[in-house]
């Protein structure tokens, strides 16, 4: 009786320790499938944006690369507060990126991309 009680704990302690090797699995798993939809989105972005070339506001193609942008932002909200290469997050050097036109943050988001492995899906 006394060595049932001895491995119950031992048991015990090794499911613990199986579960979060699992658990960091998937959320490995998951870092990585949300890492390679954001540069996903940002590349689609990109070819948007070099499509519209010098298309005016008021034409589809303007409505359209806005609409791939929103989807590259929204991509990068679970990722916002990861680290670039040349300094800030994720969520700063996108929104500079984007909205703002800055060829330098553009370069730091397709590092980054090239950083987590997905260098392939932007331009």
């Amino acid at each position: 009786m006394r060595t049932l009680k001895a491995i119950v704990p031992v048991l015990a302690l090794v499911a613990v320790a199986a579960g979060c090797s699992a658990s960091d699995d998937g959320d490995e798993q998951r870092l990585n499938g949300l890492r390679e939809n954001y540069c996903l989105q940002l590349g689609m972005w990109q070819k948007a944006r070099n499509a519209e070339g010098s298309v005016t506001p008021e034409s589809p193609a303007y409505g359209e690369a806005a609409l791939v942008a929103e989807d590259a932002v929204h991509a990068m909200r679970p990722l916002r507060d990861e680290a670039v290469s040349g300094g800030g997050t994720l969520g700063e050097t996108t929104v500079l990126a984007i909205n703002n036109g800055d060829g330098n943050a553009e370069a730091r988001a397709v590092q980054y991309c090239a950083d987590v492995g997905f260098e392939t899906l932007t331009r």
